[in-house]
């Protein structure tokens, strides 16, 4: 852990390319998950340094700027050139993550590459973003322009670091945006890491511009602000709506938000069980439940049930937790006291409500955030696990009779961004695939998410898609452009 806390070179503010303090000379700890320790004290950014940042990134995007004259082939391989450094750095980047995250050192390294791969996937976008000619009535040539929306404010969770933090830079750039980040106060050091690759890489300053701070001081401020024509947001569903509330008050900038989930993941009874126990674990453990599509309602048809649920507690008994940097352990802790207590809370609420705890179910010592995996069965609809999004390590397991059944309780929540069959009959799959209300449906396999593959969620679960083609939608206008043709030829 030393080692890595070395690593740290970046601790300010991003600003038009530069490492500044803040306006107010104010910071604020980042604190190690393992143990609650400070790892250093980071600058801390508020409204006046949303102003400069957004500042900053409005000249960047004014007319003539460089970053507006370059070719979009030009911006691609600045992108290209910019993963290129995050390869290089990738084991850097790691330690650094799993330091102030808890995250397994190996999911660290995975995430990182994941993001190498979208910034590879809309660095090769940029010069393929183009509208049409239309062939509209009358004596008018119409054609449509897409061009970028402007300056971009980016807020991001702590669940995902990197991954969050390029899943946003990535269709941003791709567009020809400028951007604003606030990166989560649990988690600000690999966003200023990465911030100076950005200027490594050559973009001109302005381009990108990182302040970490607090939701209601930065958060806030930046999704006020005037300047800034769209909001990006992933995190919770309360904030989500304080989002959509600032941008009613402020321009009606535009908003796309990727928000909570209580996905249902749901096994038949002519599942290949040793796999559907693997798959549901993962689904629901990875990330140590910190996931917001996780599967955490495992509905598992009762032919099946009871022989799910013994090897569900065996699998989850062999998991091992412990020491990020471990290459053994599984599972590290979870990213801060109030997340912690949050479980516990919940985990609680199971075994007052009635759910049959199997395994689990406690703090794992005294000395930082961890969680025992826990699993509880014998689970019902109207619990408070099977309906508040946990966020931790807790399987909640859940019995049903019918297809017709499952569907109308799969969807029988306020979210919808993701959900999971497994089953051998293709017409079970392919009903419940069109009839869940989730805007990710895997079959035979869970959290499947690739840069081509478009991600986002029904219902409260958020506005817009992240990843794919459909992504740049967000990050661009459409202009509709008329041209009188001669009467005469």
């Amino acid at each position: 852990m030393a080692s890595a806390a070395s690593l740290i070179k970046y601790t300010k503010l991003f600003i038009n390319n530069e490492f500044v303090d803040s306006v107010s000379k104010k910071t604020f700890p980042t604190l190690n998950p393992t143990n609650g320790a400070k790892i250093i004290d980071i600058s801390e950014g508020d409204k006046e340094d949303i102003d400069k940042a957004v500042q900053a990134a409005k000249a960047a995007f004014s007319r003539g700027a460089p970053w507006r004259k370059m070719d979009a082939s030009t911006r691609g391989k600045l992108i290209i050139k910019l993963a290129d450094l995050i390869e290089r750095d990738i084991n850097t980047l790691a330690k650094l993550e799993t330091l102030d995250n808890g995250k397994p050192l190996s999911d660290s390294t995975l995430d990182i590459q994941c993001s190498i791969d979208v910034l590879r996937y809309y660095g090769g976008y940029c010069d393929k973003i183009h509208g049409n000619t239309i062939p509209a009535d009358g004596d008018c040539l119409s054609l449509t322009r897409k061009e970028p929306v402007g300056v971009v404010g980016q807020i991001i969770p702590w669940n995902y670091p990197i991954m969050m933090q390029i899943w946003k830079w990535g269709p941003a750039l791709a567009a020809g945006c400028t951007m604003v980040l606030k990166p989560a106060e649990q988690t600000p050091i690999t966003a200023l890491a990465l911030a100076a690759l950005v200027k490594e890489a050559g973009f001109p300053p302005g381009v990108v511009n990182v302040v970490p701070g607090y939701g209601p001081t930065a958060g806030a401020a930046l999704a006020l602000h005037k300047d800034v024509n769209k909001v990006a947001f992933t995190g919770s569903t309360i904030v989500g709506k304080k989002i959509m509330e600032y941008s009613a008050q402020s321009n009606l900038k535009r908003v796309s938000l990727e928000l909570g989930g209580k996905s249902p993941l749901v096994v038949f009874n002519d599942a290949d069980l040793d796999e559907a126990v693997e798959i549901a674990h993962n689904a629901i453990f990875g990330n140590h439940g910190q996931n917001c599509c996780a599967g955490s309602r495992t509905f598992v048809q009762s032919g099946i049930y009871d022989a799910f649920v013994q090897k569900a507690v065996q699998k989850a008994k062999l998991r091992k937790v412990g020491d990020p940097f471990d290459p053994n352990v599984q599972q590290g802790p979870q990213i801060d006291k109030p997340s912690l207590d949050k479980i516990l809370r919940l985990i609680d609420s199971g075994k007052k409500e009635g759910a049959k705890l199997e395994i689990g179910g406690s703090r794992i010592g005294t000395e930082g955030y961890f969680v025992e995996p826990t699993v509880f069965s014998n689970v019902t609809d109207a619990m408070s696990i099977a309906k508040e999004e946990i966020f931790g390590p807790v399987q909640s397991i859940l019995k049903f009779e019918t297809l017709e059944e499952v569907i109308e309780r799969a969807n029988d929540t306020y979210y919808g961004l993701a959900a999971g069959v497994i089953t051998k009959n293709i017409d079970t799959a392919l009903t419940f695939a069109q009839a869940v209300q989730a805007g990710s449906v895997w079959v035979n396999c869970y959290d499947y998410i690739t840069p081509q593959t478009p991600f986002g969620g029904y219902k409260m679960s958020g506005i817009g898609r992240e990843m794919g083609a459909e992504s740049l939608d967000a990050y661009v206008e459409t202009k509709t452009i008329s041209i009188k043709l001669p009467t005469k030829v």
